[in-house]
């Protein structure tokens, strides 16, 4: 989402490296404000962060936990003493560790380098380290990815050319479940690109927990519409890298669900109800070894869980909601025995609250209730349910509720943004805790809160830039929170520059009581405001706050940045004329619409990997937030800033910055509002990274942040 002068496309597509159209030579001005940007983000990069201690993932007895060690080792440490207790691998055993399991026996799944294919996928090696040594698994299947242990620890699942794969531990042979594997076509035990980017998984497989069944998800891509993205990577040649992408309204994989009996092989297809074109985010066994799948309606306002029992299927929990249902994740439903589990829901209560649901009776009774919100399902056992909360939007904390008696305490001190990981059977959690104005601690705790030791502490390291918190009132009478950054010497009598920077999406929340730093803070450095507001539709305000903005991405947000931009031009020591505002993504849509709307507001925009039309856009997102294209045309177009191309004021400086490579945010965004810009002749200032991601890598990270400093330096 970033610049450079731009009048045509032709000179953009034949840019062999980011660069400015219509730029003059380098003067000493310009040498200095480079010099001065890139001295900022070393200063960035030297900003306090928050207190970390690397406690891994817990062990399986309880009382220890596993953490990674410089030079890819692994070792075992307790809770209560920090003791290591065994090495269990050591440094540089397995070239480029980038990644570890543990079965029930105590064997190691290894996975050596990440080649990535998305956000989240990737293909890597994989090695068996137990008591005889370290040897690599299945090493003549190529290309394998999301591999993962049988509960029995004998058997490992793998996918490899979109098939999936068991391989016996001990023999290291393998058998293929599947054989129709085909890219951009069908995929077997893994998602597809919608589901690994927008319900955040790619394992699509489970054990049942006698290791006898593996139940899996099989994806058919072939009516999904193919998009080709342009890859450079400095070849005389240039090639397209084709895959899979469905926008808003297009076709999505048909997703069915298989069972496999490990014991002979055999594969049959689970019955998930007539509606063909459903989502199916997850699929569990409960403790009692039966199978359960959530489905989704494609207009994603119906969310169901179904339970496969032996006497046949049942739906044992429905959600309903008029607008939609916050996309649900492994994460929302958690069984404490064969019967009963815990279900986060935000639709009953209109916030977000705990229910204790049977799997025969329904709704036994809700666990929480109030203005605290629900955040987490930290643990549960039969007894008590560990979970964060905000209990005002800006913190979280812990809290342990009692499932008989509904008594909730708080467990968690200090006011600011609590982070918990749990051990297994909830005898120990480790409590990294920061605000921000406080580097923060990380903490064990015993299972009644006390205070079992502390792995690290830098709560004494005062704040380098702090954030100060406020509440502010729109024209429309909304109350909305925010904060803002002021220059170490701060003189109210001054008037100073002003950068908003938001992401402002559904469900997002930027202002927030925690140590994190961005690479815009350091501007305060030199003279300019840094301030952020968390307008409508953003999180932890309750069902109804944020879900207005439903049907009409776009239109509240900006109209919300625009009324702080405002607001803070109006403070006495705010310079009206030099007003900016960033965003990235979907603040990158935000900050081009508020370009575009502002009326010459905003002295600088900087819009980095926009969305500049939802019909460009993947399906599960956008229709879970706008509904559907062919029901809602007009929530579609009427907020696209290519339709107000015509709006941007004289005054606004614009920069667009985007990567050709960016298979979330397709380029095409950028490319459709450059081309409606030209039309009109406007003059505007466009970055492009060649072969980089919607994250600019994996080359320009720093290139990207570098430039949008000296844009600032220079324009407001």
């Amino acid at each position: 989402m970033n610049f450079i002068k731009a009048h045509t496309l032709l000179a953009l597509l034949f840019a062999a490296a980011p660069y400015a159209f219509a730029a003059p030579a380098a003067d000493n001005a310009d040498r200095t404000a480079a010099q001065r940007a890139e001295a900022l983000f070393d200063r960035y990069l030297s900003l306090p962060r928050p207190a970390s201690a690397g406690t891994g993932r817990p062990a399986a007895d309880g009382r220890h936990y596993y953490a990674s060690i410089p030079g890819g080792g692994i070792v075992r440490r307790a809770y209560a003493d920090r003791s290591v207790c065994d090495t269990l691998l050591r440094p540089g055993t397995v070239p480029a560790l980038a990644g570890y399991d543990f079965s029930s026996d105590g064997m190691m799944l290894l996975a050596s380098g990440r080649k990535p294919i998305y956000r989240h996928s990737f293909i890597t090696d994989y090695f068996v380290a137990g008591p005889e040594g370290v040897r690599p698994l299945a090493q003549h299947i190529p290309y394998k990815r999301d591999a993962g242990f049988s509960p029995d620890g004998r058997t490992v699942v793998f996918s490899s050319g979109n098939d999936l794969w068991l391989c016996d531990v001990q023999t290291d042979s393998v058998r293929r479940i599947t054989a129709d594997g085909q890219w951009n076509s069908i995929i077997n035990g893994t998602t597809d690109w919608v589901y690994e980017e927008e319900f955040g998984f790619t394992r699509a497989y489970a054990f049942s927990p006698d290791s006898r069944y593996v139940a899996f998800l099989r994806f058919d891509e072939s009516r999904v519409p193919l998009f080709s993205m342009m890859r450079y990577d400095g070849t005389l040649h240039n090639r397209a890298f084709d895959f899979k992408y469905p926008k808003a309204g297009d076709p999505n994989s048909a997703v069915t669900l298989l069972l496999c009996d490990t014991a002979d092989g055999t594969v049959r297809t689970i019955d998930t109800g007539p509606d063909t074109g459903q989502y199916i985010p997850h699929i569990g066994w409960t403790p009692g070894g039966e199978l359960y799948f959530y489905r989704v309606n494609r207009r994603q306002n119906l969310f169901e869980v179904v339970l496969v029992s032996r006497s046949g299927q049942r739906v044992i929990y429905r959600e309903q909601s008029p607008l939609y249902i916050e996309r649900p994740s492994a994460a929302d439903i958690l069984f404490i025995d064969a019967e009963r589990f815990i279900v986060s829901e935000e639709t009953t209560a209109a916030r977000r609250h705990l229910y204790l649901h049977h799997t025969g009776r329904g709704l036994i009774r809700s666990l929480t209730s109030g203005s605290t919100e629900v955040t987490q399902i930290v643990g549960a056992d039969s007894s008590r349910v560990l979970f964060m909360a905000a209990t005002t939007p800006l913190r979280r904390d812990l809290f342990s509720v009692d499932i008989q008696s509904g008594s909730c305490s708080r467990l968690t001190d200090g006011e600011g943004w609590h982070s918990v990981q749990c051990s297994e059977g909830m005898n120990y959690w480790v409590d990294t805790y920061s605000s921000a104005s406080n580097s923060g601690r990380v903490t064990v705790h015993d299972s009644h809160g006390r205070l079992v030791d502390t792995l690290a502490d830098r709560s004494s390291e005062p704040a380098t830039l702090p954030r100060e918190f406020f509440t502010w009132t729109t024209e429309r009478g909304d109350t909305l929170n925010a904060y803002v950054i002021l220059p170490p010497d701060f003189d109210p009598a001054r008037r100073y520059p002003v950068l908003l920077t938001q992401y402002s999406g559904p469900g997002s929340q930027q202002v927030a009581d925690r140590m994190s730093h961005d690479w815009c803070d350091v501007l305060a450095l030199e003279g300019i405001i840094v301030a952020c507001t968390d307008g409508r539709g953003t999180g932890f305000r309750g069902e109804a706050f944020k879900k207005q903005t439903y049907g009409e991405l776009g239109r509240r947000e900006t109209e919300d940045q625009i009324s702080f931009a405002r607001y803070m031009a109006s403070q006495p020591y705010a310079d009206p004329a030099r007003i900016g505002i960033y965003g990235w993504s979907y603040g990158g849509f935000m900050a081009l619409s508020c370009a575009l709307k502002g009326a010459g507001l905003f002295r600088v925009a900087i819009a980095v990997a926009p969305v500049t039309s939802w019909r460009f856009y993947d399906s599960i997102y956008t229709e879970t937030y706008n509904g559907l294209p062919g029901d809602n045309a007009a929530g579609y177009d009427d907020n696209s800033p290519l339709n107000f191309d015509e709006r941007l004021s004289p005054r606004t400086r614009l920069l667009l910055i985007h990567g050709t490579a960016d298979d979330n945010v397709h380029f095409q965004n950028t490319i459709e509002m450059a081309r409606r810009l030209n039309s009109r002749g406007e003059h505007y200032d466009m970055m492009v990274y060649p072969d980089q991601n919607h994250s600019m890598q994996p080359d320009d990270m720093r290139n990207v942040r570098v430039k949008m400093i000296s844009y600032i330096l220079e324009n407001l």
